[in-house]
């Protein structure tokens, strides 16, 4: 069974790798003093809920977001990440049902998350362990730096 938990300021030095090698699955150089400083300010400011996976098998990172209509709080899964060696071993389905436990218990209307098109890896274990592709909503984005 793979052991949760959430991460604290102690914990950063099994979450900043895992973190720098997420930013780097997805183009971006590796910056581990970026890293380390951008987590512990989400941490120290409460700003997002970080969840480790064993002694470092990876983590996801949710942050909280509100439905105007739902008049409720989500919450975004906006990292999940395994390390290689750790993948195909159930760490994945424990982090995602371990967010989903945190988001019942904050009383959260619902998660989302986004993925890479062509990280199919992602696709099947999200659509596994029940989560659904959107089909009501295009989502758009703009940069503003």
């Amino acid at each position: 069974m793979v052991q949760i938990c959430r991460a604290t300021l102690q914990h950063l030095d099994r979450i900043v790798p895992l973190f720098d090698a997420y930013r780097q699955f997805y183009g971006q150089d590796s910056d581990l003093a970026g890293a380390r400083a951008f987590l512990a300010e989400r941490i120290a400011r409460e700003e997002s809920v970080i969840l480790l996976a064993g002694d470092g098998a990876g983590f996801t990172q949710l942050y909280p977001c509100f439905s105007s209509v739902r008049m409720r709080m989500t919450l975004i899964l906006n990292d999940l990440f395994v390390a290689p060696e750790a993948r195909c071993q159930g760490v994945g389905e424990a982090l995602l049902e371990a967010a989903r436990d945190h988001a019942r218990s904050v009383g959260a209307a619902r998660m989302t998350l986004s993925t890479a098109v062509d990280n199919s890896a992602a696709h099947a274990l999200y659509v596994r362990t029940g989560w659904e592709r959107d089909a009501q909503f295009h989502t758009y984005t703009i940069a503003v730096d």
